[in-house]
């Protein structure tokens, strides 16, 4: 789900290493941003008693759907978490473990015409027998991401099992970095996100997969789900009659963007980039832009770890060094109505806890720390969801992972005011 082969457990031991880096060595660097003033917000429970919630939509008033890392789509029907499931692939995926786990069921999103076509599109993780050519040894790839589109059955709360049918595959080389963003643009395409392939500090090929353009490895993706099946490539496509380029590229150099949102205001859509050993980013995608990875790291070099050149890469709107936090949630720009403090700003976390928000501030976007009331005190934060009228919601899990067999330690709250 976030960034790294080992468990968190470790990755709560980068903090004081990082710092010790930090503090020793002076990088280069884009930009610079202003801290903002720090806002207070409260949370009300919505639903407790799920297992590894990953991703939250909406379908209609008072109801969402919340994915659960293990397989199945929860209904909750206002503010109660239902006994209905309306889809179970747990048979179609890979084995997800009990502890810390980035493979699984990881998002969910819903058609812009799901009201009249019932389509959704799920991201997960399924078994693969294929050979990795790259491997020394002849071994078989870790697993293969998977974007499938589903439909509801008629007048049910339930989809249709026999819908399925796959839109994208990609097969990965390790079990971490997965991306697994989905979201349709205000263009009506599906954008899709896979991470550099896993392992760490993208290690793959000679110059990694985040910059190798003849894989959707390390890449946003950009497709039409609404011409023949699968897909279509949009016309447009920034790389479309380029020699060497999957067509289906519209952004690249990422390591794991592991969430995209669309701002229903601006259009604009917004990129939680998980970092490797000492930054967190959140991108703005723009068309055909390269945000640096593997060469950069947030606003700094990292391979190499001086003296890199940021020529033609694209600087992370945001960025927040490991001593804050290890994994960016990527989130949402709040467009409610219920909290007229938050509206415009863009709230996301880190999964060890801390929330902050974004306000643009001319060409700059300044960051503010957001201090939540009744927020769980140890709860790793797994996702955020935006209703149909623009309220915010948070995905919290108790576990590192999934958990022992039948754990449900997971719960969703609703952002309120303060």
């Amino acid at each position: 789900m976030t960034k790294i082969t080992f468990t968190k457990t470790l990755a709560y031991t980068l903090f004081a290493s990082a710092v010790a880096v930090a503090g020793m060595t002076t990088l280069p660097s884009f930009i610079n941003s202003d801290e903002a003033p720090g806002i207070t917000l409260n949370c009300e429970l919505v639903a407790q008693g799920i297992q590894a919630p990953t991703a939250m939509v909406f379908p209609g008033p008072n109801t969402g759907w919340v994915t659960e890392q293990t397989g199945k789509i929860r209904l909750v029907r206002d503010g109660k978490l239902t006994g209905t499931v309306v889809l179970d692939v747990k048979n179609k995926m890979v084995r997800v473990g009990s502890g810390y786990e980035e493979k699984g069921l990881l998002n969910v999103v819903l058609h812009p015409k799901f009201n009249t076509n019932g389509k959704f599109y799920l991201f997960y993780s399924r078994n693969t027998s294929t050979i990795n050519p790259d491997s020394k040894n002849g071994r078989k790839f870790d697993h293969t991401d998977v974007v499938a589109e589903y439909k509801m059955l008629p007048q049910s709360d339930m989809a249709d099992t026999a819908s399925a049918h796959i839109i994208l595959a990609q097969d990965k080389p390790d079990g971490n970095h997965n991306g697994s963003g989905l979201v349709f643009g205000a263009d009506g395409y599906l954008y899709v996100t896979f991470g550099d392939g896993g392992g760490q500090r993208d290690e793959h090929g000679t110059i990694g997969n985040g910059q190798d353009m003849n894989t959707w490895l390390g890449k946003v993706l950009r497709v039409n789900v609404d011409g023949d099946a699968p897909y279509t490539v949009p016309k447009d496509n920034p790389y479309v009659g380029k020699d060497g380029v999957k067509p289906e590229i519209w952004a690249a150099g990422f390591r794991n963007p592991y969430r995209i949102t669309i701002d229903k205001t601006s259009k604009q859509l917004f990129v939680g980039e998980v970092g490797q050993d000492l930054y967190e980013e959140v991108d703005i995608l723009e068309k055909g832009a390269n945000y640096g990875w593997r060469v950069v790291e947030g606003n700094h070099c990292h391979n190499p770890n001086t003296g890199c050149s940021f020529t033609g890469y694209t600087a992370p709107i945001s960025e927040y060094h490991h001593s804050e936090g290890v994994s960016v949630i990527g989130g949402n720009v709040y467009n409610g109505s219920q909290i007229p403090g938050l509206k415009g700003k863009y709230l996301f976390g880190d999964w060890t806890g801390p929330v902050w928000y974004l306000q643009k501030a001319g060409k700059a976007w300044n960051r503010g720390k957001v201090t939540i009331k009744n927020f769980p005190r140890g709860a790793k934060i797994t996702g955020w969801g935006e209703d149909q009228s623009g309220e915010m919601y948070i995905l919290l899990n108790a576990e590192a992972g999934p958990g022992p067999y039948g754990a449900t330690t997971g719960s969703a709250y609703k952002i309120t005011k303060s």
